[in-house]
């Protein structure tokens, strides 16, 4: 199965949105927590940007979530309407 980039970018952030909301932070908390402005939070929770692997740290911890955890979802696509 080949996987796109824009997909996994896409499911991955309304994986860390759910987290977050779940978790009850803001995304101005949880990029506080991080020392990082929210635009970088809201570019990745909207699927436009791949984090960096020191990102996926901070941004387990300040969801106080494994790494485990913060990468554990599901990759789906959506099915175009024909």
């Amino acid at each position: 199965m080949e996987i796109k980039k824009d997909i996994l970018q896409k499911n991955f952030g309304l994986h860390v949105k759910k987290l977050r909301l779940k978790k009850g932070f803001t995304q101005g908390e949880v990029s506080s927590n991080m020392n990082k402005d929210q635009q970088s939070l809201q570019r990745i929770e909207s699927g436009k940007v791949s984090p960096s692997l020191f990102y996926l740290f901070q941004l387990a911890n300040s969801l106080d979530v494994s790494i485990s955890e913060l990468m554990d979802f599901e990759i789906t696509e959506k099915k175009s309407k024909k």
